[in-house]
């Protein structure tokens, strides 16, 4: 379960589905590699530029479920934590992303409500999926940031889509995450990652220069 709203809905549900079945293919992984995905959330958003050291304060269920899956895989030093950021992409049903989820809403003639000031490093998930690759046939285990190489804020990400959408006429409303009571939002959980920077063939693309460079993508 990885909508927070889902989560607060359904704190059972959510535990049961995120640590304890986390648990489970932990066992049966115990001697085996395995990589858990995990999210930037884990972090309560006051700093930003997060390391791999950064002492972690969740703020919702879906990011405290996430810390707890986090402390059962690393009890295993085969495995790999790898806490990333907002992936865009296609998924099978295409209602899955972010990005697909604003370009549905334009599509309806919705405005899309973002916050100017909750940052986070968006990254494509072909992105990600290279680069964890990568690091698996390095036998990279603990934890390791993997995300864009820019720190951009909902509302920025939005206007980077909607310049894609044009034909849609995009339209957001900008807001502030100090209007939104519950759960708490985490204003800038922006990721450091040079440790895995350093163990990459590539460079971490920011999320323009990947919309940029790949036009016929449907993001």
């Amino acid at each position: 379960m990885s909508k927070t709203p889902e989560c607060q809905a359904q704190p059972k549900e959510a535990y049961r589905a995120n640590v304890e079945g986390t648990a489970v293919l932990a066992e049966l992984a115990a001697e085996l590699p395995l990589v858990f995905f995990s999210t930037d959330l884990v972090f309560d958003g006051r700093a930003g530029g997060y390391r791999e050291t950064a002492p972690v304060n969740p703020l919702s269920v879906y990011a405290e479920t996430k810390v707890a899956a986090e402390r059962i895989v690393l009890t295993n030093p085969r495995h790999l934590v790898v806490r990333t950021s907002l992936n865009a992409g296609a998924s099978p049903a295409g209602n899955r992303t972010f990005n697909e989820l604003m370009r549905l809403s334009w599509q309806r003639g919705e405005k899309v409500r973002l916050f100017a000031d909750e940052f986070r490093s968006p990254i494509h998930a072909s992105v990600t999926a290279r680069a964890v690759w990568e690091l698996v046939t390095q036998r990279v285990t603990g934890v390791i940031h993997l995300a864009g190489s820019e720190r951009l804020s909902r509302s920025e990400i939005g206007q980077l889509l909607a310049a894609r959408w044009l034909g849609l006429n995009p339209q957001i409303e900008t807001a502030s995450v100090k209007d939104h009571r519950t759960p708490p939002r985490a204003p800038d959980t922006s990721l450091n990652c040079e440790k895995a920077q350093k163990l990459l063939s590539f460079q971490l693309p920011t999320f323009g220069e990947w919309l940029r460079g790949h036009p016929e993508e449907l993001v």
